[in-house]
């Protein structure tokens, strides 16, 4: 199994920081030696469970990620391979995911370059390994209308992911981190691939819609009272550093 980053994303509602930067690279702490980014603490958290091979899908600014790679590498003990999204400013995520089809043969834990979170939610996902897709969710989050929220079916699995259903309707928020077993690698990918060529605006998270309309079982695995955080915009940076300090 190989862990993945989707950092593709420009984040223009974190400018200045992303005028240079993408936005998995925005600095979310302060250290002796430099700064700790949104990026870092995805690769600490992999290599922590033990995912030294990591694949990083890269658009906006992927000289700012190509720079750093070497030093990423030594850091964390991992081998970055790079996918390059030349799309990332038009298009969105259900494409980026695509791009790195071909190694979902090898089971993949996926985490979006724009959350931060404790590596409890690497070690959740891999503690329920199952389903040929697991999803992290949060089931404790007071939800609102932003969100990727989910409603299960009756047997718990995965029946529609969407930002846009009633908040009081969900049964949790997707927070950006799934496992992908082998098993599923075909499937999602045409799901994903059917899921851009309809519009390449849609996220991901409809290509995995894609894949449970066409029968396709994705689990979830609620990841407890953890703080965490979808980096969109200042305030949000603003919480990502203080739960960075907990890293």
């Amino acid at each position: 199994m190989i862990g993945m980053v989707l950092a593709a994303g420009a984040g223009r509602r974190l400018r200045p920081y992303t005028d240079t930067l993408p936005k998995a690279l925005v600095p979310v702490r302060e250290t002796a030696d430099g700064t700790t980014s949104i990026l870092d603490i995805a690769l600490g958290n992999l290599a922590e469970v033990g995912l030294t091979d990591v694949v990083i899908v890269v658009g906006y600014r992927a000289d700012a990620v190509e720079e750093r790679r070497a030093a990423l590498q030594e850091r964390y003990g991992v081998s970055i391979t790079l996918v390059h999204n030349d799309k990332a400013e038009e298009w969105n995520n259900a494409y980026s995911l695509w791009l790195a089809r071909e190694h979902f043969s090898k089971g993949v834990l996926m985490v979006n370059g724009d959350t931060v979170h404790p590596v409890s939610v690497e070690k959740t996902l891999l503690a329920n390994r199952g389903p040929d897709i697991l999803l992290a969710v949060d089931d404790v989050k007071t939800l609102a209308d932003e969100e990727m929220k989910v409603i299960l079916d009756g047997e718990g699995r995965l029946k529609t992911i969407t930002k846009l259903m009633d908040p009081s309707t969900a049964n949790g928020e997707y927070i950006g981190a799934t496992l992908i077993e082998p098993a599923a690698a075909g499937p999602l990918a045409d799901a994903l691939k059917a899921t851009w060529e309809r519009d390449p605006d849609l996220y991901y998270e409809d290509g995995y819609q894609e894949y449970v309309d066409r029968g396709g079982r994705i689990g979830v695995a609620p990841i407890g009272d953890v703080p965490w955080v979808e980096v969109d915009d200042h305030a949000d940076l603003e919480k990502a550093r203080r739960i960075a300090k907990g890293h």
